[in-house]
């Protein structure tokens, strides 16, 4: 048996993640931090893929949190790295809290994951860790300079674990996320989006499903490591 882990499951491309790996035949395990109305609603996904999800409330900024979930779940295979929050300030709005708070999340929690998955696989003889990052960790986004900060954190980290864990069977990709279909873009209103998708040259959002096939296919290919993969609508090319 092969268990996929995804973090930040409850909803979005977590959730998208975790039933398309249900449905590529794996075992599945995910966690959420508060929302547990969307997290019964994946668990049903996934039951309804054929496979029964083992399911974690589990804040990934709390090492005490993820160590207690990463013991309890067997025959880890892959982790994807999907948990994240986002801000929307501008940058004399932002306060040194939320800084803080956003890359508790975005980037601390994908080192804690990292860190003890790594052990697990190494035990196993290997294993794949796929990040999800943003576009804007590459580019930079007006008025969200710390999540762009957090992003690009994260894009470092990928390429510098997967150096350091090739020699132990484990590959460490990343998903360099467009602008998606999902709560994140909530705050979009009709002006800012028509601006946003006329930069496109698709002209139109990504999907979360997309997002997914994309991390199903990091962590599937054997031979790719310290890779971002831009799934953005040629945003960036």
């Amino acid at each position: 048996m092969s268990t996929a882990l995804v973090t930040g499951g409850s909803r979005g491309i977590g959730r998208a993640v975790a039933v398309r790996f249900a449905q590529a035949g794996y075992d599945v395990a995910f966690c959420y931090s508060k929302d547990e109305k969307g997290a019964r609603e994946t668990a049903d996904l996934i039951r309804a893929a054929g496979k029964e999800p083992l399911v974690y409330r589990a804040d990934v900024s709390d090492e005490k949190s993820v160590r207690e979930m990463m013991e309890s779940v067997f025959s880890l295979e892959i982790l994807v790295n999907n948990a994240g929050v986002a801000l929307y300030k501008e940058i004399a709005e932002t306060t040194l809290e939320e800084w803080k708070d956003l890359f508790s999340v975005n980037v601390e929690g994908a080192f804690l994951c990292t860190r003890y998955a790594a052990e697990k696989m190494k035990k196993r003889g290997g294993g794949s860790i796929v990040n999800v990052a943003s576009v804007w960790g590459e580019t930079g986004g007006s008025c969200e300079a710390a999540y762009s900060a957090s992003k690009a954190a994260l894009i470092g980290f990928t390429k510098a674990a997967a150096k350091e864990l090739a020699p132990c069977g484990i590959r460490v990709n990343c998903v360099s996320a467009g602008i998606v279909h999902t709560d994140m873009n909530a705050h979009l209103n009709r002006d800012e989006l028509e601006d946003f998708l006329s930069q496109i040259p698709v002209k139109r959002m990504g999907t979360c499903e997309e997002i997914a096939e994309s991390v199903l296919f990091l962590a599937q290919s054997r031979y790719i490591t310290g890779e971002i993969l831009r799934v953005n609508g040629g945003l960036l090319v």
